[in-house]
């Protein structure tokens, strides 16, 4: 985690009268990190999803329900803190439709999340010398935000 992430954890923490959870993780959305953690800000986007293989390529835990984050900009500044609520690892081609809706991306139709998710997933999972497929397992997890960093 950067300076200016902890700074803002620390910041955070100290005005709620709660003990700090020990453990965070900071991280920008995907190919748009500031249109992405701006549908969070405006309450839009609640869900997000990641292939299962990049956590397994990269030895990173799985989110849980209960996980804190702090989402960066494209400049890796700060710019809010979620909960996640939910995590459920299925395949793509089995994600439910409310599901693409509450990513909150483009339309938000089905059509347009699939649409975006294989061009991503195909482009992320090339880097990792494997190949799309239309039930790749997916990580995938709501969340409420918690702060806007102001």
């Amino acid at each position: 985690m950067n300076e200016a992430a902890q700074a803002y954890w620390n910041e955070y923490w100290g005005k709620q009268g709660a003990e700090k959870p020990e453990s965070v993780s900071a991280w920008p959305f995907g190919a748009s990190p500031d249109q992405l953690a701006q549908l969070v800000i405006d309450g839009v986007k609640t869900a997000t999803c990641s292939a299962l293989a990049s956590y397994e390529a990269e030895r990173e835990p799985l989110p849980a329900a209960g996980d804190y984050s702090i989402i960066l900009d494209s400049k890796d500044l700060p710019v809010a803190i979620i909960q996640t609520v939910e995590v459920t690892v299925m395949p793509m081609n089995e994600v439910p439709e409310e599901f693409a809706v509450a990513e909150g991306e483009g339309d938000r139709t089905y059509r347009y999340w699939r649409e975006v998710h294989e061009d991503f997933f195909t482009k992320e999972l090339g880097r990792l010398g494997l190949a799309f497929s239309d039930d790749i397992p997916l990580v995938c997890e709501r969340f409420r935000l918690v702060d806007v960093k102001r």
